[in-house]
């Protein structure tokens, strides 16, 4: 009592003495206050190291998924490469020095401007392609009506893919005036019926304005090699160096065998001494983007996007004097214009479209904790100006004036709080990742800490000013609040509905991120504004009763819910968002197990080009395949048993409709046996659709003058609504076959978007017509070297097949070369993702730290409002009320909250996603062919809600616990 006299005494001193009396003065009431200012100063500290560190570990989060976006994409092609063809006839006699072209490449990333020259290196040393040349002899066996097309490609990068079964590898340093060197693969030399030793006469095309004849050549086959397995993708586009492929002729009714062998660097010189036309050289570049990825990447698309005129000026003046093309110099050469081909740029203008929304996503879980915590900022200053109510008045009676109660408020409270942030921003930048493409945001920061700062004299203001017209009668004074708060709410409420409707419109950006806060504060005003009413109901039935704790309790429930509104906009806002992100992660989650089904169509897919038989099966001249559905892959070369498969042919063909005769160009055709997709997916829509409309007898063969029975995609369908289709295929060896192909059936959206055609449609551009018919006609239909194969494999048996086991029964059955997919790895590949990861902490981190910013805030709140519900109790108690009665209405007092929370939190959060999904975009993260469905997360929404309920209800057990202890006297003074 004496502390609390010398303290009210000290209150009044600053009033009428010096500066050294208001610093001790500050300095009391600093220590009066310190537990607020401690919880005021660890808000700050957290919210301004999170501006400090948060943007850096995200930048360092968006770098990985680039890196990996990058590395995955250049494991199947260079993402830039220049090319170029050298001039040989400017010398007499025609000359190349290919080895000095070659390594003159090196030089020719000087023009990059800025430091972008250092992010690219060269990969392979250059390599270089001829134009296909004529064989002319030996003759390749077979009809004799066939001729052959050999393409000469210098490939250094490919030996070690490579292994000689005879002779050795092309020779880089030859004399002059010596054959030329070439190998082939095992197929290859097969197909053109030579051996290692053999020799290749060949033609080439002529050079215009320089040769009056085509050259010729002799090369000499050095070697004969067969290709390895690669896990990079290497041979993805180059199939053709391992299998032979043949086409129609063009001009004649023959066909041609196109073929592709490796020569030696110095063929290039050797092939120009006879009058060869240089080839076409190309340096493949690789982009270096360790570190800050992202940052990177923007630096190298700035100068890349004027690379090839650089270049020009630097390097090409004048023209050629042959072609009248611009010529160039490169490492002392001439040569054509410089091709820059640039793929990095569109791959970053994906990943740009990728970050951007999954920022836009984390600006919700961000928005939300941040709308946590000053919320919680707010509470804690309301309960410190609660604890200060009797000395502020007593100042006001002293003489105080409400600017001056401001300023000690303020200067209390305002050095704690820029201490707190200094040493916040200072803490994360200690603790943020280097190096990356993110960095802290001291505008967030500053704005956090002016808001903090700005809070506190706004409501010491609000407690402490004198009304403005005291004479006035309460019942205006009550209108005229009235009418505010309605004004307030239907501010509220407008602003949501036009944040709701921009954000729908425009998307997601860093102000309308914060949209979800407004729906949130929106839910808490109707919740206080009905949940009263049902308490008013509840009232009006236990009057009727005879006990008076269920009146007493819903009576002071509905007297305290306008107090609680602060509580319950924190409740609310923290269980929504993490229920939104709960059900964000679980959508993602169950999107990317359909993205990797859709990857891989089965258990694994194998994937070549060309339509080609597997080892081990049987087809017809044409390719077609039709072993069982329950037939083990390649049984002929040991393959495991238990491993079903389903084979795709993709062909391109011209149709003609048969009432209007239109052509339509460019029809993917693919070719399935239904009870195969049946045996790999049973209960796929597209199978059972297929296996009814497509299905025939075990071993028939369907001939030419039987339609064949065909779905159609909607687009194809409606180009001829009445008739089917006819189309002309040529055979190898036999004669032109016209076909008929009948419509049976329209594939649905939900068929289209079946993963049995996940692996297939991905080698078919949007947009191009689809029909899919019966594997019966696979010997009506020609083999195409522009066609693609896939076979889809699936266990067959309660144990799933091992990844290994899955890639060794496809390489068996297609070749090394074939593209394998395993559905487990593709999986693990997606969960890996940068970006996923990233949102996926974001989400939990935000979670978390709003949940312990909202726990603060309940337990502020409910010590704020603790003196009245103990009054009421102690009150009670005084007229005869037991313990447990008074525990009783603890508990009806708080249980309101705890379910108007609870309610509105979970409602929310399963609302929010669908009134905003035209903005979330997940099918970004999840690379299925559609936007994932929505998937609530329900057990965590039920742990989330039982969590609030416990808390608030343990709230109550805690204070019946506290009012037991209570003695009379203690009992006395709350009454």
């Amino acid at each position: 009592m004496t502390r609390t006299m010398d303290t009210d005494a000290a209150v009044a001193r600053p009033v009428q003495q010096g500066p050294a009396v208001t610093r001790r003065l500050i300095r009391k009431e600093t220590r009066g206050d310190l537990p607020m200012l401690v919880c005021l100063a660890v808000l700050v500290l957290v919210l301004t190291a999170l501006c400090a560190w948060a943007p850096a570990l995200a930048g360092r989060q968006e770098d990985r998924a680039l890196r990996q976006r990058v590395a995955a994409a250049q494991a199947q092609a260079p993402l830039i490469s220049l090319s170029t063809t050298p001039e040989i006839f400017n010398t007499s006699p025609p000359t190349v020095d290919m080895a000095v072209l070659l390594a003159a490449g090196r030089t020719l990333t000087h023009p990059l401007s800025g430091a972008a020259a250092r992010h690219l290196s060269f990969t392979g040393g250059g390599s270089y392609d001829y134009d296909p040349a004529s064989l002319l002899s030996p003759r390749p066996p077979g009809p004799a009506n066939t001729s052959a097309q050999l393409t000469a490609s210098y490939l250094p990068s490919a030996r070690t893919h490579l292994r000689y079964v005879s002779g050795h590898a092309p020779a880089d340093h030859t004399p002059l005036a010596t054959t030329p060197q070439i190998a082939l693969s095992q197929a290859t030399a097969r197909a053109l019926g030579v051996r290692t030793g053999s020799r290749l006469r060949l033609e080439f095309a002529k050079t215009p304005g320089a040769q009056n004849s085509a050259p010729q050549a002799e090369l000499v086959v050095s070697g004969v090699y067969r290709t390895t397995a690669s896990t990079d993708d290497f041979w993805t586009g180059r199939e053709n160096l391992d299998q032979p492929s043949r086409y129609p002729a063009e001009r004649s009714t023959g066909t041609v065998l196109a073929v592709r062998g490796l020569v030696g660097r110095d063929a290039a010189d050797l092939l120009a001494g006879a009058g060869v036309g240089g080839p076409r050289v190309t340096w493949q570049l690789r982009a270096d983007l360790s570190g800050a990825a992202l940052d990177r990447a923007r630096a190298l698309t700035g100068p890349l996007s004027h690379f090839s005129a650089d270049l020009s000026a630097a390097l090409c003046q004048g023209s050629d004097w042959v072609t009248g093309d611009i010529s160039c110099q490169v490492g002392g050469q001439s040569t054509q214009s410089l091709l820059v081909t640039d793929s990095l740029t569109p791959l970053l203008t994906t990943f740009t479209a990728q970050d951007r929304q999954a920022r836009a996503l984390a600006t919700y879980a961000v928005d939300a904790l941040a709308g946590v915590a000053l919320a919680t900022v707010a509470v804690a200053v309301r309960l410190l100006l609660r604890r200060r109510r009797p000395h502020l008045r007593l100042q006001r009676a002293r003489g105080a004036s409400t600017a001056r109660l401001v300023l000690l408020r303020c200067a209390v409270a305002w050095p704690v709080v820029v201490v707190a942030a200094l040493l916040g921003w200072a803490t994360g930048r200690t603790l943020a990742p280097t190096g990356t493409s993110g960095s802290p945001q001291p505008l967030p920061a500053a704005l956090v800490t002016a808001v903090v700062l700005l809070t506190v004299p706004l409501m010491t203001w609000l407690a402490v000013r004198e009304p403005r017209r005291p004479g006035r009668l309460r019942r205006t004074r009550r209108r005229t609040a009235v009418g505010r708060r309605v004004v307030l709410e239907l501010t509220v409420l407008l602003a949501t509905a036009a944040g709701v409707t921009a954000l729908r419109s425009q998307g997601p950006d860093g102000i309308l991120g914060a949209v979800p806060v407004l729906v949130a504060l929106s839910v808490v005003l109707i919740l206080l504004r009905v949940y009263p009413l049902v308490l008013r109901l509840v009232l009006r039935q236990s009057r009727r009763g005879r006990g008076v704790v269920g009146f007493v309790g819903a009576a002071r429930a509905a007297h305290d819910a306008p107090a609680t509104g602060l509580a319950l906009f924190v409740l609310v806002l923290t269980l929504s968002t993490a229920v939104f992100g709960g059900l964000v992660q679980r959508t993602v989650d169950d999107g990317l197990s359909t993205g990797a089904a859709w990857t891989t169509g089965a258990d694994a897919s194998a994937t070549v080009a060309g339509t080609v038989t597997p080892a081990g099966t049987a087809g017809g001249a044409g390719g077609a395949v039709t072993p069982p559905a329950t037939k083990a892959v390649a049984p002929a070369t040991g393959a495991p048993t238990g491993i079903r498969t389903a084979l795709q042919h993709l062909r391109t063909l011209d149709l003609a409709g048969q009432t209007d005769g239109a052509v339509i160009s460019q029809v993917a055709v693919i070719t399935v046996d239904p009870r195969q997709l049946t045996a790999i997916s049973p209960k796929s829509p597209l199978a059972a659709a297929l296996l009814s409309g497509l299905a025939t007898p075990p071993g028939t063969r369907t001939s030419a003058s039987t339609p064949l029975p065909s779905f159609l995609s909607p687009g194809l369908r409606a180009s001829e609504h009445t008739g089917g289709f006819t189309t002309t295929v040529v055979t190898q060896g036999k004669p032109p076959v016209n076909l008929t192909l009948k419509p049976v059936g329209t594939l649905t959206t939900a068929e289209l978007r079946d993963p049995l055609l996940g692996p297939i449609t991905a080698r078919i551009p949007a947009g191009t017509p689809l029909l899919i018919t019966t594997a019966s006609a696979e010997h009506l239909l020609p083999q195409q070297a522009s066609g693609s194969t896939v076979l889809l494999l699936k266990g067959n048996g309660p144990a799933a097949p091992s990844p290994a086991a899955l890639r060794s029964a496809a390489a068996r059955a297609l070749g090394p070369l074939a593209r394998i997919g395993v559905r487990t790895e593709a999986l693990s590949t997606l969960r890996a993702d940068g970006l996923t990861q990233g949102l996926g902490t974001v989400y939990t981190t935000s979670s978390i730290l709003a949940a312990l910013s909202g726990l603060l805030a309940l337990a502020l709140e409910l010590t704020l409002t603790s003196h009245e519900r103990s009054r009421t109790t102690s009150f009670l108690r005084t007229l005869g009320l037991g313990g447990k009665e008074a525990g009783a209405i603890h508990f009806l007092q708080l249980l309101p909250l705890a379910l108007a929370s609870a309610v509105g939190g979970t409602l929310l959060g399963l609302l929010e996603p669908r009134l905003l999904a035209g903005t979330l975009d997940l099918r970004q993260f999840t690379g299925g062919p559609a936007q994932p469905a929505l998937h609530t997360d329900y057990s965590l929404t039920l742990a989330l809600v039982a969590g609030v309920t416990a808390l608030i209800l343990a709230a109550a057990a805690t204070e019946t616990v506290l009012a037991r202890r209570r003695r009379l006297g203690a009992v006395l003074r709350l009454t």
